[in-house]
């Protein structure tokens, strides 16, 4: 049995990294009924539970009912907790947390897009009307959910749908360990891996992104390193992302994954409006102070797109940036957004850009693009319903149809 709730038990939502001391502060467990800590279930470790339900004047093991419910069976509210005394859920119902529709914290599904290769992408609503989007991504015996971290996301990089429409706030905990529970549920399976490569920029969220690792890791039964988390970069929170998972988690296990997109400063300012307010050399020593904390490699993102960041002297000027440095190299042909110039590569110009990293001792994989007929490209389908271009409910092949493949196209 645990010892105590953990820091991420009782963190809700953070908007950055300022202020982030204060935030891993453990509240006493008296606190844990107070308005000002009344937030949904869903995120809670089982100590934290336990209290919680000592708070509202139950016996310890209703806490680790809930905890069964919540983590084990994805009860989606207090109503499916039949083993809870009915009138204490509806002494709870009439009184659900702030910010909330209840207690449990899930979010509604608005629409489901599947692919033919099986990936599945669902459009969230949370319960102040916003919606959001996760994929599930099948691959033989793997499935890797692809989750958002915020609602839109300020970094408005060219390529991505998803900055087309700003950010409008961040996810609080709850709202990001749903995501996978959503997908488990429409797919019918554990997920093996999460890789936060959907809607917004992690390292602006990253006590909840924390948090959240620490639920998916302590209640879902994840392992760190079978996480990865992306980031565009933010200036000067590498390093303390790296001491956050450390004091936090007790180690920062999983992979952090760095985009990059192109390998000199002025077209990756181009494709990256907000670089210009980050050189690639401070990202760069940035990331090898991160290896140095965490004893960790960096996976580099780059989107190829055609014509643009795909040449052969791009590949050169790539391997020649990046000399040295304990990486790998995910290479992500584009994914075709609407309003958008951007080509796809070819797949000779994949093929020849690969080839040249490795040419030049470049550890490299090439991502296999999924869900290009389910709008999962990122902020695609929530584009699109926004526009009136799909109707709620499920577009695409039955489930007994699906046919594994390999991950998602882009973030």
């Amino acid at each position: 049995m645990e010892a105590g709730p953990r820091p991420a038990d009782l963190v809700s939502d953070s908007s950055g990294l300022a202020g982030s001391s204060a935030a891993l502060e453990t509240a006493p467990a008296d606190l844990l009924s107070s308005p000002q800590a009344s937030r949904p279930l869903l995120g809670m470790g089982r100590s934290a539970l336990e209290q919680w339900a000592q708070a509202h004047g139950q016996a310890p093991f209703r806490g680790r009912q809930l905890h069964d419910w919540l983590y084990a069976k994805g009860a989606r509210s207090l109503d499916a907790i039949s083993v809870l005394p009915k009138a204490w859920r509806e002494q709870l119902q009439q009184s659900p947390p702030l910010g909330a529709s209840d207690w449990i914290g899930r979010s509604k599904e608005l629409h489901r897009s599947v692919a033919r290769d099986g990936t599945t992408k669902l459009l969230l609503e949370t319960a102040d009307g916003l919606t959001l989007e996760t994929v599930g991504i099948p691959a033989g015996d793997r499935l890797t959910v692809c989750v958002s971290s915020q609602v839109g996301c300020p970094m408005a990089c060219r390529f991505c749908a998803t900055g087309k429409g700003g950010l409008q706030r961040s996810l609080a905990v709850h709202e990001i360990v749903d995501q996978v529970l959503s997908v488990r549920e429409v797919m019918g399976e554990r997920p093996s891996h999460v890789v936060f490569m959907g809607m917004g920029e992690p390292l602006l969220n990253s006590e909840a992104v924390l948090a959240a690792i620490d639920c998916l890791c302590g209640d879902l039964g994840m392992a760190q390193r079978q996480i990865t988390v992306s980031t565009v970069g933010v200036p000067k929170t590498l390093p303390t992302l790296a001491e956050q998972a450390l004091e936090r988690l007790g180690r920062a296990q999983f992979t952090l994954a760095v985009s990059l997109h192109a390998p000199d400063q002025s077209l990756r300012e181009q494709l990256i409006p907000t670089a210009h307010a980050y050189p690639l050399e401070a990202l760069l020593e940035d990331c090898r102070h991160y290896v140095a904390l965490t004893g960790r490699r960096v996976s580099f993102e780059y989107i190829l797109l055609g014509g643009l960041n795909d040449q052969p002297r791009h590949a050169e000027a790539l391997a020649q940036l990046l000399r040295g440095f304990q990486s790998h190299v995910n290479l992500i042909p584009y994914n075709p957004i609407e309003e958008e110039e951007f080509q796809r590569p070819s797949p000779e110009a994949v093929a020849a850009f690969k080839a040249g990293l490795e040419r030049r001792h470049v550890a490299v994989s090439v991502r296999a693009s999924r869900g290009l007929d389910a709008d999962a490209a990122c902020g695609q389908l929530r584009r699109r319903l926004a526009s009136g271009g799909v109707a709620a409910g499920i577009k695409g092949p039955p489930r007994a149809e699906l046919a594994p493949g390999g991950h998602h196209g882009q973030q």
